[in-house]
């Protein structure tokens, strides 16, 4: 390692500069999810303002209108209620849609297999590709060691009970028989 030529580069530092890493074609690809959210987040914030607008620029009467009569335009109110319904739900999908694509970008996942061996590494299992056989054959040996036990205590319980037919009885806090 002393005699190693200080114009090469080391091994460790062969990762990309930030620069970059920034405008690669997987930053780039998780990026985009991230922008076509925020535009579609966008647009439907200035469609919710739009409706909003409309809606309360029906309210407001005309000029010659008198002020003791109903607005000229009737209000429907499930039709209402269904419009406000849809505003929101179109708010919200835009919004989880930009968060989730800045969440896969700040964690840098791209794909679903990206998604599993980062969850696998998180909860301690091996990303390798193993199918978790040996912790099923682990699963098995411990409910078949309980299922042992169970039947050994009831066949002990069955050897006392033959010979004394006891019943026992439950009584509450006052002594009662329940």
């Amino acid at each position: 390692m002393a005699n190693q030529d200080p114009a090469q580069p080391s091994p460790s530092s062969t990762t990309p500069s930030p620069s970059h890493a920034l405008t690669s074609p997987r930053s780039r690809k998780q990026l985009s999810i991230f922008l076509a959210g925020a535009s579609f987040f966008t647009l439907s914030a200035l469609i919710t303002r739009r409706s909003l607008h409309r809606r309360y620029a029906a309210t407001i009467p005309r000029f010659y209108h008198p002020s003791n009569r109903p607005p000229s335009t009737p209000i429907n109110g499930p039709l209402e209620a269904l419009a406000a319904l849809h505003l929101a739900t179109l708010n919200v999908c835009s919004f989880m849609m930009m968060m989730g694509g800045g969440l896969l970008w700040a964690f840098d996942v791209s794909s679903i297999e990206d998604m599993r061996r980062k969850v696998k590494g998180g909860l301690g299992v091996d990303g390798g590709g193993t199918d978790g056989r040996d912790e099923e054959e682990a699963l098995e040996e411990l409910v078949a060691s309980i299922l042992a036990r169970k039947e050994g205590k009831e066949k002990r319980r069955k050897r006392r009970g033959g010979e004394e037919d006891v019943e026992e009885r439950v009584t509450d806090e006052r002594g009662k028989e329940r």
